[in-house]
């Protein structure tokens, strides 16, 4: 169980919907026309970038405005289901072993 409670499929189903739906809207259009990783800040051909929410929809996370965000597909895979605190935690490491190199 999440901490958000248990998610059901028809849930992620309905939220990955509602996020299909969004990348048709003019604020996803000027969103990736900015060509930047949310996570990364690396500039990215918009074509290559991905919708990643937030907080994930298997966690509970909402496929609205201000929980999607366009991703580097880099991000977005290694990010997967991971909450934002658990994501810092990722990157923290790496930046800590990339130091210690």
């Amino acid at each position: 169980m999440d901490i958000f409670g248990e998610v059901t499929e028809e849930q992620v189903r309905r939220e990955r919907e509602k996020a299909r739906a969004l990348r048709k809207q003019g604020w996803w259009k000027n969103r990736i026309a900015q060509g930047r990783c949310y996570y990364c800040d690396a500039e990215v051909s918009p074509k290559e970038l991905t919708l990643d929410h937030i907080v994930p929809v298997a966690r509970g996370g909402r496929s609205t405005k201000g929980n999607c965000v366009a991703a580097c597909k880099e991000c977005n895979n290694q990010k997967r289901d991971l909450l934002p605190i658990e994501w810092q935690e990722y990157l923290d490491k790496l930046q800590q072993r990339s130091m210690d190199s």
